[in-house]
């Protein structure tokens, strides 16, 4: 499995050559030893010319199990997996069409670097990590070590995620570096760890089908999780789904009930439903006292939240408020599910806690459709919240904790000096590290913070502030990758190996069955060809594929509540299909769904579970008589994902969502600013303007404009603001007005 590091006295090119050999040119699941940039692979002899390996999508972090059907050893086409236990056979068009991003004109094949003249010109992989170790090298020797940092992703297996945290925090010295999954689940994965003692997502998929009542806060399941929509159709016990959401969206069309509540009033609601259920007695004060604290000072804090003040306070009537608690007191299994709606607020985390609370304090949670369970986005965001070493060090434990320190330097055979003793700044704390000049290098790899941070214009002239920004991407063309000084070409899904761990904490097997295009390189290659390159190989010298990472993953996993210790390898995870952690025995690997906390046992150190709350707090930035209307931005369409990056190189998805951008209207505020559907104008925020298309819609309420957040312009308008204990961005919630034009899109 592993060879030996090339030593130090081979040049740089043929360290190049020999890493690229090693990893491009590698078997992959003994179906296809694919070609590289060094040569042409070909078939094993005996394997068969066509044939069908599985997959898990690397679009969203529902983790489908796809079929890969292959022509002399190549994916030419995909159906979903009928036995994986997450999809059942169903997929989303955006997993139908995982491979058409792949094929796309636009990919980067080679190393591009800015020249003196401003553009970016092709280099070969030797140029470009020069230019890569001397620039961010020259910053740090002038500026300090914590002058660069990186910007990862949840886009990217657990392995290069751990292998690019360890080389830039262990071997480059890099202080600062956070992932994009700070902006979709960093609410989420606080409150489970303020609350459980671990970030620990405690449910299954099968909960769906066995609950009977479902509540969806702030998630819009048909277009954002269409397979867990339909996991929530096959219901069994007649299951009464209930959406809390201001906007009427595709799934509250669909819900039993639609509870329209004002935009950031989740928590007076949730409050409110915590007083009716402990005046009526409506709790489980035997499960409340033997498996958490706090509860007593939680009651009394809802004491003031009376049914008519939270009801007014949310904008519902006070018999819907009662109602909803009867709800949940009336049957025996409440499944509660949250996600950006929730986790994009400035007081999420607390939010969060709030429904957390509830299952709490009438028990569901630990048993069959049951739990306070999030909603995850990225496909690996999962791996990115345990293994990314960023804000949390490897396997979510703590870069301030000496003993955590020692265990991860014991595993990974590197001195525990090479740790850094304090953790990352957050997302939005390096991003204002660069208006300060604190930091004045970033490595951004998988993501596309010049479409996605809050406030874009902002961030776009900050980007520019920097000495050196180098992209790491599939494509030569996103939104940063255009301002970048260095872009390095990457292999996307398909072109790679390596783990996801999806929403419901299951992991599944990635798969190489394409060749990257041109010069592009899987990321692990490309963080081994840097660490050759900047003279730290050393340190990471047991990792010659991502296979050798996986088994330092179950090193550090091992005693934790990640615990993966009996998935002993990649055919082992192959031939069970997936598996849910903690993962620790041959009958645990073999289930085919787990939820967390049936025995009442938390991870705090006296093993319960946390009452936490704080009082709402004032929408920063709400609607005035200058700017009177409220922006939500959130998912537009089931064949949209993020930026776009992916998806719009799909012919057949851009034929099934709008191509520019628009902005749903409520038929009241239409006929104040004369606005009919079809017309062309004009949504400004005190930071930036955006020209859109009116729809006309009662989808959103009086008060209130919706836009998708997959457009470029959309984050023009976005105040940035902060969840104070996750540091997540609240996109839901600014001040905007509406400005008209009498053009009007052609019929």
């Amino acid at each position: 499995m592993t060879t030996s590091t090339p030593p130090q006295s081979v040049s740089l090119a043929e360290q190049i050559k020999s890493l690229v050999h090693q990893r491009e040119g590698r078997l992959t699941r003994e179906l296809l030893l694919q070609p590289g940039r060094f040569g042409l692979g070909k078939v094993p002899a005996g394997a068969a010319p066509d044939a069908t390996t599985t997959a898990v999508c690397g679009y969203c972090a529902t983790g489908c199990g796809l079929n890969l059907h292959l022509q002399q050893g190549v994916a030419t086409n995909l159906t979903p997996s009928t036995d994986y236990p997450v999809n059942l056979g169903m997929a989303c068009p955006k997993g139908w069409e995982a491979l058409s991003a792949l094929d796309s004109p636009d990919r980067a094949t080679t190393p591009l670097l800015r020249d003196a003249s401003g553009q970016l010109r092709p280099v070969d992989w030797e140029h470009a990590l020069e230019a890569f170790c001397s620039q961010f090298k020259a910053i740090q020797a002038e500026h300090g070590p914590q002058s660069v940092a990186f910007l990862s992703t949840g886009q990217i297996p657990t392995e290069e995620l751990v292998m690019l945290g360890s080389l830039a925090k262990f071997g480059m010295g890099v202080i600062h570096g956070d992932g994009n999954t700070r902006q979709c689940m960093a609410t989420a994965a606080t409150a489970y760890k303020q609350s459980f003692g671990f970030d620990a997502p405690p449910q299954t998929y099968a909960d769906f089908e066995e609950s009977d009542v479902i509540f969806l806060i702030g998630a819009n399941l048909c277009v954002g999780h269409p397979i867990m929509w339909e996991r929530v159709l096959r219901n069994r016990r007649g299951g009464k789904v209930v959406v809390v959401d201001p906007r009427r969206t595709e799934t509250a069309q669909a819900a039993w009930k639609h509870l329209a509540i004002r935009p950031k009033s989740d928590l007076a609601f949730l409050y409110g439903l915590a007083h009716v259920l402990i005046r009526e007695g409506w709790v489980d004060r035997e499960f409340i006292d033997a498996h958490t604290t706090g509860f007593d000072d939680f009651a009394r804090h809802v004491e003031p939240f009376t049914p008519e003040f939270a009801a007014a306070a949310a904008g519902l009537d006070e018999l819907q408020l009662l109602e909803t608690a009867e709800l949940i007191h009336d049957h025996e299994r409440t499944s509660f599910w949250w996600t950006m709606g929730v986790n994009q607020s400035y007081e999420g985390v607390r939010t969060a806690q709030a429904i957390i609370n509830l299952a709490l304090m009438t028990r569901n949670i630990g048993r069959p459709g049951t739990g306070a369970n999030s909603i995850t986005g990225q496909c690996n965001a999962m791996g990115s919240r345990l293994f990314s070493n960023t804000t949390n060090l490897l396997g979510g434990r703590r870069f301030e904790d000496e003993g955590d320190r020692r265990d991860v330097a014991d595993a990974l055979g590197i001195p525990v000096e090479r740790i850094p003793s304090h953790p990352s700044w957050a997302y939005d704390q390096i991003v204002e590290g660069i208006r300060t000049g604190e930091i004045r290098g970033l490595w951004v790899i998988a993501t596309n913070p010049a479409h996605t941070w809050i406030n874009q214009g902002d961030t776009r002239e900050l980007l520019d502030k920097l000495d050196f920004l180098v992209v790491q991407d599939m494509y030569h063309n996103t939104d940063t990758a255009r301002v970048a000084d260095l872009v390095l070409p990457a292999a996307g899904w398909g072109e790679k190996e390596g783990t996801f761990i999806n929403t419901e904490r299951r992991l599944g097997l990635i798969k190489k069955v394409r060749r990257a295009p041109g010069q592009a390189l899987a990321d692990f290659t490309i963080f081994k060809l840097i660490a050759a390159a900047w003279g730290c190989d050393e340190l990471f010298a047991r990792w010659n594929c991502p296979e050798d990472v996986f088994q330092s993953i179950r090193d550090l996993s091992r005693g934790r509540p990640c615990d993966i210790w009996a998935i002993t390898d990649y055919r082992t995870l192959d031939a069970a299909g997936s598996a849910q952690w903690p993962c620790t025995s041959e009958e645990q690997l073999h289930e085919p769904e787990r939820r967390l906390f049936a025995d009442g046992r938390f991870y705090h150190d006296d093993q319960r579970a946390k009452f936490l709350f704080d009082p709402p707090t004032p929408m920063p930035e709400p609607p005035d008589a200058d700017y009177p209307l409220l922006l939500l931005t959130g998912r537009g369409a089931v064949s949209q994902w993020h930026t776009q990056t992916r998806t719009q190189k799909s012919a057949v998805l851009r034929k099934l969502y709008p191509q520019s951008i628009y902005v749903e209207i409520n038929p009241a505020d239409a006929d104040v600013a004369s606005v009919r559907t079809g017309d062309r104008i004009t949504i400004e925020s005190r930071r930036g303007a955006v020209t859109a298309t009116a729809i006309v819609t009662a989808v959103v309420q009086p008060g209130q404009v919706f836009i998708p957040m997959h457009y470029e312009a959309t984050n023009r308008l976005t105040l940035p603001h902060f969840d104070p204990h996750s540091r997540q961005p609240s996109y839901k919630d600014c001040a905007v007005r509406l400005r008209t034009s009498r053009s009007r899109l052609p019929k």
